[in-house]
């Protein structure tokens, strides 16, 4: 973020996160490259001609990239996630500031402090805001480093699918000013989430091991009556994933009891756990006869880095990760990977535009070459009452 004078700009990350390079973006302004580095250096004077003909080639507003400092308003917000349900007094301090990202949901402002694991995908999340608690006032003020107007084109997802990023930086490259944060969190916690009105969309897999219905049967349990949508990301595989050439010469769940092989599980709330328990009773196995069946990650990439690793000899995950990472994989089931979100959340601009890309070629060919995704039912809609 640079500034000349009192203004503010975040050029360089909306044309970093476009792909396009400084002189594609001077050749569709109709101005020097040089103007360009100038203005994302902090150098270049800029005139209201140039703001509008930068804002023209990246499809956004003038507001969206450039803003005086000084200007930078304060806004209450509810805290997100884990956080939300933490002893308050213990973090954040009063006075000590952190990282957001920042969305809106109704009229509520959702702060999702970028701590730990939440502030990295493969790269440092940038904030949106600086939050800072206020024990005297039992209120989390959020200093917005953005204008309202662009934080409010934010889309809130929670889920544990690495495939939900892919498809968050596809729609940001058609709608420059749409922006998605992508909180990673299992099924049961991403639909608590959605149910305290802290996301717009959660990402599911679960199976109702009575009935064997898929999804909608916990989201009409945990939304206690809201109306809701389930839209299908696609349809995966999932099984146990295990060391390149299967050395140990595993071929169902019985062979997880056997002496010297460890298990690297899932936390309780995720699909994969879900799965795993309903085997596991189906074979009539108890769980304590798993060498480290306590032994917990929080995802499914999480399952195949400790596999890779040597850690532990088989886990449950996706076929895509386990073929990420160059492992062996024991199919156990396919499962519908689904987009549960209230049915009101639909008539978002932020909404709309994240959907309407479930059908464009980009985001299928994304999804069909992860491996072990079928998209043939993708974009499909369901309504829950």
């Amino acid at each position: 973020m640079k500034k000349t004078g009192d203004l503010n700009n975040r050029l360089k990350t909306v044309r970093t996160r476009l792909r396009i390079s400084q002189q594609e973006l001077a050749t569709a302004a109709g101005i020097a490259r040089q103007t360009i580095g100038g203005i994302e250096s902090g150098v270049y004077a800029l005139s209201l001609t140039t703001a509008l003909r930068i804002a023209g080639a990246l499809g956004c507003t003038v507001e969206e990239l450039f803003w005086l400092e000084g200007n930078r308003q304060i806004v209450e917000a509810e805290l997100s996630g884990e956080l939300n349900t933490m002893d308050i007094g213990k973090f954040p301090e009063t006075g000590q500031s952190v990282r957001v990202a920042l969305g809106q949901i109704g009229n509520r402002w959702i702060a999702s402090p970028l701590l730990g694991n939440q502030a990295f995908r493969t790269e440092m999340i940038p904030a949106d805001g600086i939050g800072t608690w206020d024990a005297t006032t039992n209120t989390f003020l959020v200093e917005l480093l953005d204008t309202p107007e662009a934080l409010m084109g934010m889309a809130l997802i929670a889920g544990c699918a690495p495939a939900l990023s892919l498809w968050a930086r596809s729609a940001e490259r058609w709608h420059p000013g749409l922006r998605v944060h992508w909180l990673h969190a299992n099924s049961m916690t991403a639909l608590t989430y959605l149910a305290r009105g802290e996301v717009h969309i959660a990402g599911i897999h679960l199976i109702d091991p009575l009935t064997g219905e898929e999804n909608s049967p916990f989201v009409r349990e945990t939304m206690n009556g809201i109306p809701c949508t389930l839209i299908n990301l696609g349809i995966w595989e999932e099984g146990l994933a295990v060391a390149p050439g299967n050395p140990k010469e595993l071929i169902s769940i019985q062979d997880l009891t056997r002496t010297g092989v460890t298990l690297v599980n899932r936390e309780r709330g995720s699909g994969s756990r879900l799965l795993l328990d309903s085997l596991l009773s189906e074979a009539k196995i108890k769980p304590s006869s798993l060498t480290d069946y306590d032994f917990t990650v929080s995802g499914h990439r999480e399952v195949a880095q400790e596999i890779y690793a040597g850690r532990a000899d088989a886990g449950v995950c996706t076929a895509s990760i386990a073929e990420s990472y160059g492992l062996s994989f024991l199919p156990l089931r396919r499962a519908r990977y689904d987009l549960a979100l209230r049915t009101d959340s639909l008539e978002l601009t932020a909404i709309q535009q994240l959907l309407g890309t479930l059908n464009h070629r980009w985001v299928l060919s994304q999804l069909s070459t992860l491996g072990g995704y079928d998209i043939s039912r993708t974009g499909e809609m369901e309504t829950i009452v």
